[in-house]
């Protein structure tokens, strides 16, 4: 058995679909109305197809996961990320772990928490 994809619910899939593509580069491998498949395994699913079938309220923010990012050039990417979507909403601005990997998370339009560091 394998980990297929990771799946995070959204509340306007075209707008997720440019906030994933503009800062990871992430791309549409399918559009299978509601559900769409992006490089790297992420899927993105309309929050009302969801809803439908757990029966139960998404809750934005719960901080019970992430989605882990890896970036050489995390200045670069904190610019771009500031430039395209000022409105975030960080959990934790640039930090510098005693390990020595630099992190950043903030939460993606529809509050599902991101972080990005540097390799380690």
């Amino acid at each position: 058995m394998k980990l297929k994809n990771i799946l995070i619910v959204v509340k306007d899939i075209e707008k997720s679909k440019q906030f994933y593509h503009d800062l990871f580069g992430l791309d549409v491998i399918l559009d299978n109305d509601g559900n769409m498949i992006l490089t790297e395994g992420l899927v993105l699913q309309d929050e009302k197809i969801w809803k439908g079938f757990l029966g139960k309220d998404i809750i934005p923010k719960s901080n019970s996961c992430e989605l882990y990012f890896e970036e050489q050039q995390i200045e670069a990417f904190i610019e771009k990320l500031e430039k395209l979507y000022p409105e975030v909403q960080y959990v934790q601005r640039k930090i510098t772990h005693s390990w020595g990997q630099t992190v950043i998370r903030f939460y993606d339009l529809d509050g599902n928490l991101i972080e990005v560091g540097t390799p380690v």
